[in-house]
């Protein structure tokens, strides 16, 4: 799907390394490499016993309930965020719906699949990308933002985005990754005094679950109801489910916060790499906060070809409203591979 401005709104970083790119190393997928680790794999191979009868989702339901300290009328499970912003398309009845740009493309694209115009407020580089309230119109009653945003990595004040509520309007907030920020410090999941609220979790990044399906919402239970009215029957399989719950779990919580203070060192390692080439015009959006980072650099296009040709996969970014065609997303990955990457980078700028 391509809006107005030729942005290709179903472009996804898969597209990278499909067929041809099967042997690239992947810096344009947002996954975690060391995942699903071995205790999780073995948790959802128990469950295929389960398969002759119908999912129960009940127990999951109540670990993310738990999880986030709220009452299970208010987390509705669904096949990844990425069904979810189907459904919040389909079944609230929004009449001026807005999505803050960049950020991932999939809301906007099911708003548009569903029939709705949407509006756009685009954050701008000089700005650091960072959220202006005041920029979103009044009479907006669907309001979509990533915290952190997808590509920019720019973590939003949990208090600026509370800004947004309005009586009337729904306020989504896509936190696919913000169990990859050491302390969620931002997180708006688990408050229940924001009016309109609804949250947006995924499991498949930081546990690598991403062909799995697995992600939930939380909202105020009249939201939740008008969702899972609009979703079909067992839309989350029993591998889904056990994972679900296992990823909720003490143990798995743990882990998720060592792995988000691993990210973030990797990333600051990353980062001070890519400052080496600043001659080169070479420039790091930020600061990041995410799993990922977003550069800018002459010639991204070109750039990327060669970069493939030493072996590497990076996201284009391009498709992303409010950004050009100098920009580029890269996953944060450990420093071995990183050190790799930034060889290539350079031997790439080079050759350009």
């Amino acid at each position: 799907m391509r809006d107005d401005d030729g942005h290709d709104l179903r472009h996804h970083g898969d597209a990278e390394v499909r067929g041809t790119g099967a042997d690239l190393t992947d810096l344009a997928v947002n996954v975690r490499s060391d995942t699903p680790p071995a205790w999780l794999r073995e948790h959802i191979a128990d469950s295929l016993g389960g398969l002759a009868a119908y999912p129960d989702g009940r127990a999951a339901r109540e670990a993310v309930a738990r999880r986030h300290g709220l009452p299970v009328e208010r987390v509705l499970l669904t096949a990844g965020a990425a069904e979810a912003f189907v459904l919040l398309a389909r079944a609230l009845k929004a009449r001026h719906p807005l999505v803050v740009h960049p950020q991932f493309t999939e809301p906007e694209a099911a708003l548009r699949d569903a029939g709705h115009a949407v509006d756009r407020v685009l954050l701008r580089e000089e700005d650091g990308f960072r959220l202006d309230p005041a920029a979103v119109p009044e009479d907006a009653d669907l309001v979509v933002i990533g915290n952190p945003t997808n590509p920019t990595s720019v973590l939003h004040p949990a208090a600026l985005i509370a800004e947004l509520t309005r009586p009337g309007r729904v306020l989504v907030v896509d936190e696919a990754f913000m169990d990859a920020v050491p302390g969620e410090r931002e997180a708006l999941a688990g408050r229940s005094d924001v009016p309109g609220l609804v949250v947006l979790r995924s499991l498949t990044k930081t546990w690598g679950l991403a062909g799995l399906r697995i992600g939930y919402v939380l909202a105020e239970p009249d939201i939740v109801a008008e969702l899972e009215r609009a979703q079909p029957l067992w839309p989350v399989s029993t591998p889904a489910l056990a994972a679900a719950e296992a990823c909720v779990s003490p143990r798995a919580l743990a882990e998720a916060a060592h792995a988000a203070h691993r990210v973030a060192a990797d990333r600051a390692h990353l980062v001070a790499g890519l400052a080496e080439f600043a001659a080169e015009g070479v420039s790091v959006a930020g600061p990041a906060e995410g799993p990922f980072v977003l550069i800018r650099v002459p010639g991204a296009a070109a750039l990327r070809a060669r970069l493939r040709e030493r072996g590497f996969a990076v996201r284009r970014g391009d498709t992303f409203p409010g950004l050009g065609g100098d920009w580029l997303r890269l996953a944060v990955r450990d420093r071995a591979t990183t050190g790799r990457f930034l060889q290539a980078l350079d031997q790439a700028l080079i050759s350009g």
